[in-house]
């Protein structure tokens, strides 16, 4: 069985100071946020707010000033940051050989492995299974509809128990049914896995009902705190319209629920799963200093 550590509630990833641009044009300035172990941070804004460019700057894909910074101290060694990464999209044909099994080892192992190892496949479907994919092990990747590349991109991404868990927009193209999954399998994540996870979200229904913390960004953050703080604040109604909202609480937190989505600037998008031609370039788990 797959090794699972609880969320402590001691760790915690810091982003310090994040800063992009590109010649003169500023994308993103002086982004700071705290996330702790057994919490999901989503977060959310306009387009070309900078929400995909801040998850490109931590994972250090493209140029920035600031840091990420993870303490772990393990037999008295600070342990490096382990990054798990679900993109939007993926880019492969449809009508690619490839199946899931040797996407996931070519992950693991940065080759594909041809002779099918019973110990190795059993991991992967092991992993799978936690998101309800199993019996997609031997399915071609570039048949699997949305729903089904989002399930197998996400064991891939916990697979190695990462201290960060981000998400950009995993559920564009997921019809409701998924979006449902998706959501509780990050409930099960937060309390089950000894992670810090990011969503950047456009929706702002799923986002008010499962996030612990929400971070609003412009270029800089514009408001941060519960769900009831960012959703009530005047930069939130700057940016997503003057709408009311039905307030009510749970045993576990704030829910925000939108009574006027006709008049939402943001848009949900939702494609039925057997019609959506999926993309992905996906990424994985990523180490860093």
């Amino acid at each position: 069985m797959r090794k699972i550590s609880k969320p402590c509630g001691f760790h915690c990833v810091k982003i310090k100071d994040i800063g992009v641009s590109f010649g003169d044009q500023v994308i993103l300035e002086n982004i700071n946020l705290h996330i702790h172990c057994g919490q999901l941070l989503a977060i959310i804004g306009r387009n070309g707010a900078g929400k995909s460019t801040l998850i490109k700057a931590i994972l250090d894909d493209i140029p920035h000033t600031g840091t990420v910074e993870f303490k772990d101290v393990e037999d008295g060694k600070i342990q490096k940051i382990k990054i798990g990464y679900v993109p939007q999209t993926l880019n492969i044909e449809e009508n690619s050989p490839m199946d899931v099994y040797d996407l996931i080892c070519s992950f693991r192992f940065g080759h594909p492995i041809f002779m099918k190892s019973k110990k190795i496949y059993a991991e992967i479907k092991e992993a799978l299974e936690e998101f309800e994919a199993g019996d997609l092990i031997d399915k071609q990747v570039g048949r699997l509809s949305g729903g089904e590349l989002q399930r197998v991109l996400l064991s891939m991404a916990v697979m190695d128990n990462p201290n960060l868990l981000l998400l950009d927009e995993p559920v564009s193209g997921i019809d409701k049914n998924g979006m449902d999954l998706f959501y509780e399998k990050m409930e099960y994540l937060k309390h089950n896995y000894d992670m810090s996870i990011v969503v950047v979200s456009h929706d702002l229904d799923y986002v008010a009902k499962y996030a612990d913390q929400v971070v609003l960004i412009d270029k800089e953050v514009m408001a941060e705190g519960t769900v009831k703080e960012v959703y009530n604040s005047p930069e939130f109604k700057n940016v997503f319209g003057n709408t009311q909202f039905d307030i009510s609480t749970s045993s576990n937190s704030t829910h925000i629920y939108d009574v006027d989505s006709a008049k939402r600037h943001v848009h949900r998008r939702v494609v039925e799963e057997e019609q959506t031609p999926f993309e992905a370039g996906y990424k994985g788990r990523k180490e860093q200093e």
